[in-house]
């Protein structure tokens, strides 16, 4: 979760939202992304999506089974339904996002029955340091 905490503040540092996200297969961090969806124009730009299509780039698959997610705030429903289409094994994400997440809030992807994979969910990872940084973030453009 360190790493992805430190893409989300290399990703606040481009006046991006503080968000980052680390892939890892196999004990080895194949990916790491932070929002890029301002530099790129692309709201599709979230750094779970990022990470996703690294490491499927990395290992040569649309599947990453196997594969686990660190991200540093609870995925929207775009990425939860990403994580689901690359059977990503476990998601550990640090702050919970009543507003615009989807895991434990909102629409609770994963608990819908039209969902066909369902990672191991593991919520509040590194929750205190992510939520101060989106607070900072959020506080500076006040």
């Amino acid at each position: 979760m360190d790493r992805a905490l430190d893409a989300a503040r290399q990703a606040a540092a481009r006046g991006e939202v503080p968000v980052g996200a680390v892939l890892v297969c196999d004990g080895v961090a194949v990916a790491v992304a932070g929002n890029r969806m301002r530099e790129l124009n692309d709201v599709t730009a979230h750094a779970e999506i990022l990470a996703i299509r690294q490491a499927a780039a990395e290992r040569g698959a649309e599947r990453l089974s196997g594969c686990d997610l660190y991200v540093t705030l609870e995925p929207c429903a775009m990425c939860a339904a990403a994580i689901a289409f690359a059977r990503i094994r476990r998601l550990y994400f640090g702050a919970g996002d009543p507003k615009g997440g989807a895991v434990e809030h909102g629409v609770r992807f994963f608990a819908q029955p039209s969902c066909h994979h369902r990672p191991e969910v593991y919520s509040g990872i590194g929750e205190r340091a992510a939520a101060e940084l989106l607070r900072a973030f959020f506080a500076e453009r006040r």
